[in-house]
């Protein structure tokens, strides 16, 4: 029977709590649960995992306490009969949980007539395409702000650019994809190197903004180092200035240019994997 809540309308918050439950390390879980926490108002919430499950018992006794607790279950269990006893347990008492992985897992087999492996811990397994992303991580610090001009060589992509139009974000944000990406900034008084100019247009990626918003974002980063806001750095003249000179750069080289001024590294990192896809299927 489903419990009915007691609490008034007006009552204030009380703490909640949930439960991560998984057959592996929970950080599927995890990161779908503070996810979804995202999208609602900041209220006290207790997240406890419980992690390396292996035997129903286990399940049994952390089914107990989240009931005592009025807490609900998120699990991601990939062995079956794990699975099927804690949706039975939770059913037996009362309390709410949500199969995170069981949907997607059942929607494979039954469009692809597949059968799961149904072995924790694959998606953290130290495989080729974990080593991958480790060396295109390092790749992007070594190859940073312009600091070894060899990268722009052996880089998958190239991203151009004037100050804080996040092309370090955006580096180490690919290369957590797999991509191994330079940076370079562009500066009025800087020479463009020569091997920026040997490198596949396809391949390099110029991100501009909105003056205002990259002075915005020039004079905190100043007020945070605690110099004068009034610096060359964060006038306006000086912004709009590189930004033409970048223009004038991204133009000569034909590289594709992203307005970054409005978009999450997230959106536009997509633009950016999409247009590489496209270079390496050709």
């Amino acid at each position: 029977m489903k419990q009915q809540s007691h609490k008034q309308p007006n009552q204030p918050s009380q703490e909640r709590a949930i439960f991560i439950c998984s057959d592996s390390t929970g950080n599927t879980a995890e990161g779908v649960v503070n996810a979804t926490m995202r999208q609602f108002e900041s209220v006290p919430t207790i997240i406890r995992r419980h992690s390396n499950i292996s035997h129903e018992d286990e399940i049994r006794l952390i089914v107990e306490e989240a009931a005592s607790m009025t807490a609900f279950i998120a699990y991601t269990l990939v062995q079956p009969d794990l699975r099927e006893c804690m949706k039975q347990e939770c059913i037996r008492m009362g309390v709410r949980s949500v199969d995170i992985m069981g949907p997607m897992m059942q929607a494979f087999i039954d469009s692809f007539n597949m059968r799961p492996i149904a072995k924790p811990g694959l998606l953290h397994r130290m495989d080729e395409d974990y080593f991958r992303r480790i060396d295109s991580v390092e790749f992007a610090v070594k190859y940073d702000d312009g600091k070894d001009k060899s990268g722009l060589l052996k880089a998958d992509a190239v991203l151009i650019g004037v100050s804080r139009t996040s092309k370090t974000p955006l580096s180490i944000y690919l290369a957590h994809k797999g991509f191994k990406v330079a940076n370079l900034p562009l500066v009025p008084e800087m020479k463009v190197p020569r091997e920026l100019y040997q490198v596949e247009p396809e391949r390099i990626y110029g991100l501009t903004m909105d003056a205002r918003y990259i002075l915005r974002i020039r004079m905190e980063r100043l007020k945070s180092m605690g110099l004068s806001e009034h610096a060359q750095y964060a006038r306006y003249e000086r912004i709009v200035e590189e930004l033409e000179y970048a223009d004038k750069i991204m133009k000569e080289l034909g590289c594709m240019v992203i307005d970054v001024s409005d978009k999450a590294i997230e959106e536009t990192a997509n633009i950016i994997i999409d247009a590489l896809q496209k270079v390496y299927n050709r």
